[in-house]
This record gives C-alpha cells, sequence and structure tokens, in this order.
C-alpha cells in the first residue's frame, strides 16, 4: 500500500473545482483548500508504487488548471 500528500498549486480562484474534481478520483482519500505556500492538499492512497506514481503525474497533474505539484510520499509505520 501506498500513501502520500499531493501540494497543489492552482489558478486563482480555482481551489473549489480542483478540490471538486480530486474527490472523483477513487485513489484521493481527501482534498482539502489551504492556505499559505500550497492551494489545495490531497491524500492519496494506492495499493502500488507505480498506480502512485501515476495517479500524481497522469491524472491530479492532467487536472485543468493545476498549475504545479509536490509529492510528499509517506513511508514507515502508522
Amino acid at each position: 500500500m501506498e500513501k502520500g500528500f499531493v501540494l497543489i498549486n492552482c489558478d486563482i480562484g480555482a481551489e473549489e473545482y480542483v478540490v471538486e474534481e480530486l474527490k472523483l478520483l477513487p485513489q484521493v482519500k481527501g482534498a482539502y483548500i489551504t492556505f499559505g505556500a500550497y492551494d489545495v492538499v490531497a491524500e492519496v492512497q494506492t495499493p502500488t508504487s507505480e498506480e502512485f506514481d501515476q495517479t500524481v503525474s497522469r491524472k491530479i497533474r492532467n487536472i485543468s488548471r493545476v498549475e504545479s505539484t509536490m509529492t510528499l510520499k509517506v513511508t514507515g509505520a502508522q
């Protein structure tokens, strides 16, 4: 099981739209608007590392109005 967080910068005013699009992805377990250096944070969980990477690179980064992302994979005991 792979788990991590994707920090997202999006176009001004697109935060709610991006959160709604993220919630349509089954790999996204939570999506939240934030205040600070990033606009949105998404919690991602997948069965494999390959699916995790593909979710970030081919799904999340391709959401309209997403400008940039930073991925933080979680390792170790929870």
